[in-house]
């Protein structure tokens, strides 16, 4: 896997990398919402796009929480190791996060493309509460590994994997 530059020569701190990233999945969270809304009231009938949407946010995220468990977090562990203990419970929910993200995925994927098959109540029901676990879950990781890492990761040294950034994705 492709490192950054080294740290000396990064433009900014990882701490920020990691705040601007999860900035921008909040982003791509909130619009994925707002298709399901849009698509579940009737006022857009293309289930394609919603699953091509939901599947590049499900692909970033998973890239973005394996750079985190592949590189990230055995760097903070040796670093500091008193933050083993939060590395753990992050890398926990990183599990429940693809769990919730697989689930979600194939009820998208189930949705049927002519928009004279309405989804029935059940079904849309079960979408809707999947994406708000999901969106929950996500929120609270995301304000907890700020809280907690932001400090640690200004501090590293050592150069992470690409993908901690998204650069491609955020054009950061």
């Amino acid at each position: 896997m492709a490192t950054t530059s080294e740290p000396a020569d990064r433009l900014t701190a990882f701490g920020n990398q990691l705040v601007h990233v999860h900035l921008w999945l909040r982003e791509e969270l909130a619009a994925l919402r707002s298709g399901l809304d849009d698509h579940l009231s009737g006022r857009a009938d293309r289930p394609r796009e919603l699953r091509a949407h939901c599947l590049a946010f499900c692909t970033a995220l998973t890239r973005h929480h394996t750079a985190e468990d592949g590189g990230v977090f055995p760097a903070l562990a040796e670093a500091h190791p008193e933050l083993r203990p939060v590395l753990d419970e992050l890398a926990h929910d990183h599990v429940q996060v693809e769990e919730l993200l697989v689930r979600l995925q194939t009820l998208l994927d189930g949705l049927p493309d002519a928009p004279a098959e309405p989804l029935g109540p059940e079904a849309a029901r079960r979408l809707s509460g999947e994406l708000d676990g999901l969106i929950a879950l996500v929120e609270s990781h995301f304000t907890y590994e700020e809280k907690k890492l932001v400090a640690a990761l200004d501090a590293l040294s050592t150069p992470l994997p690409d993908d901690f950034a998204l650069r491609d994705l955020t054009g950061g």
